[in-house]
């Protein structure tokens, strides 16, 4: 498969849309990402985050690799992170790409690849072409596995997030502290909301190869930075903020097809 698209950010609309799904506000679907995947679904080459998980691959494949290929196929860890990740995924497509893919997260909500179906997509090949298509398409698949796990669905609804945790992450949560991450998270998110057009911006930044620091919707010193050098290069005013001109030429920059 083709991993690498056009790795289009999130817009107003799909936040809007999976809020509405769920009945829940900003700040909760925000909590969920940001404890997930620190809030940005696709690395620098434009390709979905991923985890690979080796222990979910030897189950579905009846243990048969861990012997030869115990990095890849046996008890939960190896993680590389990043790119590296994607190295072990595609080490386990030679061996079974339909299990490799179906074993591993992917995007902003981290969504395995087994559960395709509660996305409501029909193979796990449609659910990952989705992941690689646009973060809406993202959100729309944490919209709907919260809509197809009750218990998701009500733990974030009500805010109660071991309840949420415990179905959305895991038995084992508390491992990992999701519950109070999670908890964490939402309270900041619910004191000052990501500014999803400025957020689009740092990603176009990030794709075209400067540095606005974390992809969280904020005005801080080094997207100003990025900014003022995004602007120098095009022979713009260097201000480091976001008007109009700058806004246009970025975006065509980063996503013009």
């Amino acid at each position: 498969m083709n991993f690498v698209g056009n790795g289009f950010p999130m817009t107003s609309k799909g936040m809007e849309i999976v809020c509405e799904m769920l009945n829940i506000g900003e700040p909760e679907i925000w909590a969920v990402l940001t404890v997930e995947t620190r809030g940005f679904g696709y690395l620098v080459d434009r390709r979905p985050q991923i985890l690979f998980e080796r222990h979910i691959f030897s189950k579905r494949t009846g243990h048969i690799y861990d012997a030869k290929h115990s990095d890849i196929s046996g008890q939960p860890g190896g993680y590389k992170g990043g790119r590296a990740e994607y190295d072990r995924l595609e080490k386990a497509m030679e061996l079974d790409e339909e299990e490799a893919l179906k074993s591993a997260s992917w995007g902003l909500p981290q969504v395995m690849g087994f559960n395709h179906r509660v996305v409501n997509k029909e193979t796990v090949q449609e659910m990952v072409a989705g992941m690689v298509e646009s973060e809406d398409l993202q959100l729309e698949a944490l919209g709907n596995f919260i809509m197809g796990n009750p218990k998701c669905r009500i733990g974030i609804q009500r805010r109660d997030w071991g309840t949420f945790a415990a179905c959305y992450n895991g038995p084992n949560f508390r491992r990992n502290d999701y519950d109070n991450r999670l908890a964490a998270a939402y309270e900041k998110n619910r004191r000052i909301l990501p500014d999803i057009g400025l957020r689009r911006a740092q990603v176009a930044l990030k794709y075209l190869g400067f540095n606005p620091g974390a992809i969280d919707g904020l005005r801080g010193r080094m997207t100003r930075g990025a900014m003022a050098d995004f602007q120098a290069k095009k022979e713009l005013a260097p201000t480091g903020e976001l008007d109009e001109e700058t806004e246009t030429i970025l975006l065509k920059n980063a996503f013009a097809a």
